[in-house]
């Protein structure tokens, strides 16, 4: 069961939302102290868990059709009865690991950061939940997708009292929004035949895989042009996003028949992510010491 719960948190994706919080807090505040190790850790593991082990269980239908679920990609249980005990504790998992230092990071900082940290798991919870299913809501499930990494960004910075309309703020997070919403899309590219035959909607099953893959092109370029508006030596961030222009660029060719090629630019994307968060780990710090 414990193994089974861990698989539904998607250790892989552990870092990508527990990073966004912890590297804005610290820039801003340039202090550890317990809000910054509390919030650190609940985007760490419960707010996976509760992003991805609801997904898993109600998804689950729809998860045993799909042939590319499975492993890093989404913990599938074949032996119904089995998935029924282990979904039940995943929700009492999301539960008591969720609620605790939700409660006690509501009554930390403003009325304004309370409020953003409850949109953003209201997205969480809303993407997957039966009838809000904000991911079959075509568009808005790429809207939805990118604040649940860029959210915890968000909430950090409301949290200190930073300006988000800031000239070394906004387009961080403006970019960062724009970088989910491409990975999404192009996430959703791989899937379009076994959506469309499962009658899930989503961003791809409506744009077609090409024209998706296009639009994430264009979102990823977008990103990188918002962040030439920082300043030195903020701006060096701007060659990241192009990274991944870059590896989505080998797929513009491809169609709903051969939708399914594109999971080896997504598995590209789940590696990526290491040596493009270690980059921004040594801008971050040459900035936070003023080496730069």
């Amino acid at each position: 069961m414990i193994r089974s719960i861990v698989k539904a948190s998607r250790p892989i994706s552990w870092v990508n939302t527990a990073f966004p919080f912890a590297a804005a807090y610290l820039m801003v505040t340039h202090q550890v102290d317990a809000l910054f190790i509390v919030g650190t850790l609940f985007f760490l593991i419960p707010y996976n868990l509760l992003m991805y082990g609801i997904n898993d269980v109600f998804d689950y239908e729809s998860d045993l059709a799909n042939p590319r679920k499975g492993g890093i990609e989404g913990d599938v249980i074949r032996d119904r009865e089995r998935a029924r005990r282990v979904h039940r504790g995943i929700l009492i998992a999301c539960a008591v690991t969720v609620i605790p230092p939700l409660v006690w990071l509501l009554f930390q900082g403003s009325g304004a950061a309370a409020v953003t940290l409850l949109l953003v798991v209201f997205g969480v919870i809303a993407y997957s939940a039966p009838r809000l299913r904000f991911k079959e809501r075509p568009f808005l499930d790429s809207l939805t997708s990118a604040l649940h990494f860029a959210g915890p960004l968000i909430y950090a910075l409301v949290l200190t009292g930073a300006p988000l309309t800031g000239a070394g703020v906004w387009p961080i997070w403006a970019a960062f929004v724009a970088w989910g919403m491409a990975s999404h899309a192009f996430g959703a590219v791989q899937d379009v035949r076994a959506d469309r035959e499962g009658g899930i909607g989503s961003i791809a099953t409506v744009m077609g895989a090409r024209v998706t893959v296009w639009f994430a092109l264009a979102m990823y370029v977008l990103a990188a042009a918002l962040l030439l508006f920082l300043p030195w030596p903020g701006i060096l961030a701007a060659v990241l996003p192009l990274i991944y222009a870059a590896s989505v660029a080998r797929f513009l060719g491809v169609t709903d028949e051969t939708c399914e090629d594109a999971n080896r630019g997504w598995k590209t994307f789940l590696w990526l992510n290491q040596p493009v968060g270690f980059l921004v780990t040594l801008l971050l710090i040459a900035v936070y010491n003023g080496w730069m």
